[in-house]
């Protein structure tokens, strides 16, 4: 079987700040900032949540079939996915538009500052959610804010159940817009800050979000694990420690990639989020978002 991933196809141009985004930023004169970052490294990697996501998921040994758009220069990302035997043929190149792009500063203590073009990912909303029989389940990452809509709507009425993942993405959505993305999930992933912004807009708490018909509601912590909402009951699942921390860039979509992979295969939850944060700690120990290399031990680890 397979797992649906719509969301973003995207270049990372990532550069590193050999300070403290805090000791640049005057909390008193932020209605006149006006701050430059010296930073002497860049790269630029392929990224993007669904790219992420579905690198993360063809390591373990999973299906992804990508729904996303790619601009004029997107054909070698296409390439890149097809490399891992994901399915593209759900991927619209848009010719008259960039793929997006995403530039990100990360400080020392592992803040980050991203800027962010959509380009080609406006787009995303034109191809539908495909009616294929082998999707087991799907996963609605960041993205086109009538993408995320859109295919939301499309997966519910399909009967595909899916992860709500709304990421960076979450300011675009009003409270009613929320509880309906809820509404139609069967899953909620987000990290602390997403959590508290969700429930904020919504009205809710996690564990009143736990007690609807959703089968659970993942916060991730970073380092410290993630805590897993079920019928209102909150069960926090360890961090386990990298080897080392060198770019956070990504970590969420491992996760989230090993996230797909255990629900596909009909794991509890709890195995899920525990492979995920054994994942995540391999990932941030690597640069970039598609440079980990996942030992299939890990998997029975």
């Amino acid at each position: 079987m397979s797992a649906l991933i719509c969301g973003s196809l995207a270049f990372d141009t990532i550069t590193t700040f050999p300070g403290r985004f805090a000791q640049q930023i005057l909390p008193e004169q932020v209605h006149i900032l006006n701050v430059s970052f010296l930073v002497p490294t860049l790269r630029r990697e392929f990224g993007g949540c669904a790219g992420n996501i579905a690198y993360t998921l063809a390591q373990l040994g999973g299906q992804p079939v990508v729904l996303a758009a790619v601009g004029s220069d997107g054909h070698e990302y296409v390439e890149r996915l097809r490399s891992w035997r994901a399915s593209v043929e759900h991927v619209r190149v848009v010719d008259d538009s960039y793929t997006a792009q995403a530039i990100i500063i990360t400080d020392t203590d592992n803040n980050q500052i991203t800027a962010f073009h959509p380009g080609a990912m406006q787009s995303a909303h034109l191809t539908p959610v495909p009616a294929r029989s082998d999707i087991a389940v799907a996963i609605i990452a960041p993205d086109g804010r009538d993408a995320m809509l859109q295919h939301a709507a499309q997966l519910a009425a399909a009967g595909i159940p899916f992860v709500f993942d709304p990421g960076q993405g979450l300011p675009m959505f009003d409270g009613a817009e929320l509880r309906q993305f809820v509404a139609q999930a069967t899953w909620v992933a987000l990290n602390d800050y997403e959590a508290k912004m969700l429930c904020d807009r919504t009205g809710q708490t996690l564990e009143s979000l736990s007690r609807s018909h959703l089968k659970g509601v993942v916060v991730t912590l970073g380092a410290e694990g993630c805590d897993l909402w079920e019928q209102g009951v909150r069960t926090h699942v360890p961090g386990v420690a990298a080897t080392e921390v060198v770019d956070p860039t990504g970590c969420g979509d491992a996760f989230r990639g090993a996230l797909l992979y255990g629900l596909e295969r009909g794991w509890p939850l709890a195995r899920c989020v525990a492979l995920g944060n054994r994942v995540g700690a391999l990932k941030i120990a690597c640069r970039g978002g598609q440079n980990h290399r996942i030992d299939p031990a890990l998997v029975t680890g």
